[in-house]
This record gives C-alpha cells, structure tokens and sequence, in this order.
C-alpha cells in the first residue's frame, strides 16, 4: 500500500506561477485558461465532489495540475484531457515531483476534450473540471453523452453559466444549456467561487454545478438528437409561441401545434416554461405535414 501523499503536494500561488514561469506560460483569453492557486478552493472542490477512493476521475483542463493532485489525493485514478501542447507536455512531470506515490494512477490524454470518444483504462466514474468558460457547455453535454459510466460530475464555470445550467423551467435564464443538461442528470448550483483565487483573475465571478446522472434514463421513444432537435427550434425564438417557434421543425404551424397538442402542451406556451420530459413528449408527436395536410382537408 502507497504511502500518503505529502501535506505540501498541492500547488499554492507561487508553485503556480514558478511552473508557468519556467514553461514560458501565459494563460490565454483564447482558451479560456485561468489557473487555480489555492490548495483550500482546491480541497473544497474535491470534497464537494464528493469523490470516493474507488472514484476514476476524468478531469478536463488540468491546466498545470492544481486540481489534478487534488483528485489524484482522493480518487482511485485520474485521466486528464488537456489540448494545449506545452501544459500536456509538462503536466506528468508535475504529478511525478509532487506525488510521485500516485503517479501511476495517473493518465495524460492530451486532444481536445470534444474530439474525445474514448480514456485508457477503467471507465470514468465521476468528472470533476474548472472548465473554461467558452466552451464549458459543449464540453460537459459531450462528455456526458460519450462516457454514460460518468455517475457524479462537478464542475466549475462562469457564475452565469452556472445559474443557466442549473435552472429550473420559468427562469429567465432558462434555455438550452438547462434543458440538455437536466437530459443526463439532476442539475444543481453547488456554490460559488470567488475571483481570487484564480490566476490571472478573471473579471467574473465562477459557481460550481452538480450533475448526478439519472438513475434511469428519461423515459421517451424519441431519441436524443430528436428531442434536442426541438430545444433548440423552441429557444432560437424564445419570445415566440411555441406553434410558432416549432413550424420550421414541424414543417408548418399547423404540424407544429398538432404535434404541441397530442403531446399535452399548450401552443401557446414558450419554451422557457417545458420541462424535458415535455419537450420528448413534443419529440415523439412530430407528424408529417401530409398527414396534417389529409386531417385539415378529409377531401382532398
């Protein structure tokens, strides 16, 4: 049995800085890049994440590693995806100087975490990651969707991509994000983060959210693209009726509400107002516009 890791083996402020100095790093806008610095937001995380010794972690964005030794202090097994090409080069040198007792529960991928279909080793049980804000929400709807063995995720963005992520249907800030996301999993705020402990700070304010995935799949004879497929006609014209946001996806206004009706949801209704099981049932109710066509005019 390995011995445990030492008190000082996670990064604080000027372990942070050192790292990116010798690298020639400088976090990008570009990439969305602002690492964390202190140990304690770090440790919370981990705890918030309520990550287990049997865990395998997959985490996206180590970055330079902050929260990547945090993990690797609690879980079984860490695999991080990371795109850029000097902070994957360097970051195993990292874990290898500082736990040097976990290292081999360790595993770089280095690719971007949307072209991702598949992680060495055991399948990931639980996704912890500060993503960038960016792409955060393409990022965690496709990780969710490619690794269904992914039980617990936490992950920390942007304040206001917090609150849409974890909003309920009638919010303001109610839409797509929170829809798809609420397809995988339960969707909760699970506090915020302040500006400082992140290097460089960035100019907003960061929340974590957590998504426990559903037990049992949504039940629905429509499938994901379908039903995603009505999300997004329902909020691309959000202040609009949903007879008329759907037409284009039904075809008309009248296969629209047709489709609207047999589902049990009002025409009149907007989008912010359903909840995903109602937008599948809408999924599974699309009709041909034939069909509508024959039930308007029988004579013809």
């Amino acid at each position: 049995m390995s011995s445990s890791p030492v008190p000082d083996a996670l990064l604080g402020p000027a372990d942070v800085r050192e790292l990116a100095g010798a690298l020639g790093v400088r976090p990008t806008k570009q990439r969305g890049q602002n690492f964390v610095i202190d140990a304690n937001t770090v440790r919370r995380i981990v705890r918030t994440a309520q990550v287990r010794p049997d865990d395998v972690v997959v985490e996206v964005g180590p970055g330079l590693g902050s929260l990547t030794l945090g993990l690797l202090e609690a879980a079984d097994r860490v695999t991080a995806v990371e795109i850029d090409d000097v902070l994957a080069g360097a970051l195993p040198a990292t874990i290898v100087a500082r736990m040097p007792e976990r290292a081999d529960r360790f595993a770089l991928v280095h690719s971007d975490a949307m072209r991702v279909t598949e992680l060495p080793g055991p399948a990931p049980t639980a996704l912890v990651a500060n993503l960038p804000y960016n792409v955060a929400v393409p990022v965690l709807l496709h990780m969710l969707d490619t690794f269904p063995s992914i039980e617990r995720t936490l992950v920390m963005v942007q304040a206001e991509v917090a609150d849409r992520l974890a909003a309920p249907p009638g919010s303001k800030v109610y839409g797509v994000p929170s829809v798809k996301a609420n397809w995988y999993a339960e969707v909760k705020r699970a506090g915020a983060i302040g500006r400082n402990v992140f290097w460089p700070a960035p100019n907003v304010d960061s929340g974590l959210v957590s998504l426990v995935r559903r037990a049992e799949p949504l039940k629905t004879t429509a499938s994901r693209r379908e039903v995603f497929a009505v999300v997004d006609a329902a909020f691309a014209q959000r202040r609009k009726t949903l007879r008329a946001a759907l037409a284009g996806w039904a075809g008309s206004a009248a296969a629209a509400e047709a489709a609207l009706v047999a589902a049990g949801v009002s025409p009149q209704a907007r989008g912010e107002a359903l909840t995903v099981e109602e937008f599948a049932r809408i999924a599974e109710n699309r009709v041909s516009e034939n069909r509508v066509t024959e039930t308007e005019e029988p004579g013809r």
